[in-house]
């Protein structure tokens, strides 16, 4: 009976590769930057999973860029304070109530530890300070709304941070 293996002439030696014959490197998982849970300041807050360097890129703010007159068609009649939408200086917004991201329940805070960097059409939250494992990540909203603030106003778009210097509201400075 005839052998069903094919003879190459080869021995074992000669068949290895350069890639079988090198070592492989080792790639350690990485640790992930944030981690989303409850908040101490309202809802759900992001949070550093591991020590994160002043001027360190975070995250990007994702969402679907529409223009601002989109988002008032879609948004302009809600009552409420919660917000996911992010004007750009080119009056764009990023709206991460569609395909938002984890960076979508960062807090407003009246003593950050990050900030808001545009880069074109797209937005990414950096660290102005050293932060360490466990903080809440948060910038300063500074909300731009056409009304008045009254009193009203104020207690809708009320700061909870609990910082010494805490505006009381995360509605821009006028």
């Amino acid at each position: 009976m005839a052998s069903k293996t094919r003879n190459t002439g080869k021995t074992n030696k000669s068949l290895k590769t350069s890639k079988t014959s090198k070592k492989s490197k080792t790639v350690k998982p990485r640790r992930p930057v944030i981690v989303v849970r409850g908040s101490k300041i309202h809802g759900k807050g992001v949070f550093a999973a591991r020590n994160i360097a002043k001027g360190e890129r975070i995250i990007e703010y994702k969402g679907k860029l529409i223009t601002e007159a989109e988002a008032d068609k879609r948004y302009g009649d809600d009552e409420t304070n919660h917000t996911f939408l992010f004007l750009l200086d080119n009056d764009m917004v990023v709206d991460a109530y569609r395909n938002g991201n984890s960076a979508r329940w960062i807090n407003h805070s009246c003593n950050p530890n990050c900030e808001p960097m545009e880069e074109g059409n797209r937005l990414y939250i950096h660290a102005i300070r050293s932060i360490k494992a466990g903080d809440e990540l948060s910038y300063e909203y500074n909300l731009v709304i056409e009304d008045r603030y009254t009193p009203a106003i104020k207690r809708l778009y009320a700061c909870r941070c609990g910082a010494r210097q805490c505006h009381g509201t995360f509605l821009a400075r006028r």
